[in-house]
């Protein structure tokens, strides 16, 4: 079974993703995490398989608790979840920080492709690919239509 340690300083986004990706049987949340400093130590307790780290944080970004979970566990794979587009510059300071892929929040899709090509060893960035390739890599096989976040339901409900 794969060990996913989610981090989101939104709680909605971390129900989304305890839903979303709870509903792969090989998959399981071992730990969430809702800033920078608790992401690095959830990590070094917890060695998950690997690492799905949102940007903006409290405490220490995105990128810096990247950079110090790749220092203590160098091979988690980690993959930032961001609401910003993840373009060629935030890609380059990604990949410094440590991280192997990244998506942008808008599709939930596109985040399970990444997870499972991190756990292939591959890396992924998805805004490198041309369009075409996006939205056939996008759609993995058998899914549902695309979900965003901004779909998710309140907190209360």
């Amino acid at each position: 079974m794969t060990r996913i340690l989610i981090v989101d300083d939104n709680p909605k986004i971390l129900k989304v993703l305890r839903q979303t990706l709870g509903e792969n049987p090989e998959w399981s949340i071992c730990g969430e995490a809702s800033d920078g400093l608790e992401a690095v130590s959830k990590a070094a307790e917890l060695l998950p398989d690997i690492v799905i780290l949102d940007l903006t944080m409290p405490k220490l970004n995105g990128l810096q608790a990247g950079s110090a979970i790749r220092m203590a566990a160098p091979k988690i794979p980690l993959l930032l979840f961001t609401q910003h587009n993840v373009d060629s510059a935030l890609e380059n300071e990604a990949r410094k920080s440590g991280f192997s892929g990244g998506v942008s929040k808008g599709s939930l899709n596109s985040l399970i492709v990444g997870i499972e090509t991190l756990l292939r060893g591959e890396t992924y960035f998805p805004s490198k690919l041309p369009l075409a390739a996006q939205a056939s890599s996008a759609q993995p096989a058998e899914t549902t239509p695309p979900v965003t976040v901004d779909e998710a339901p309140d907190e209360a409900s």
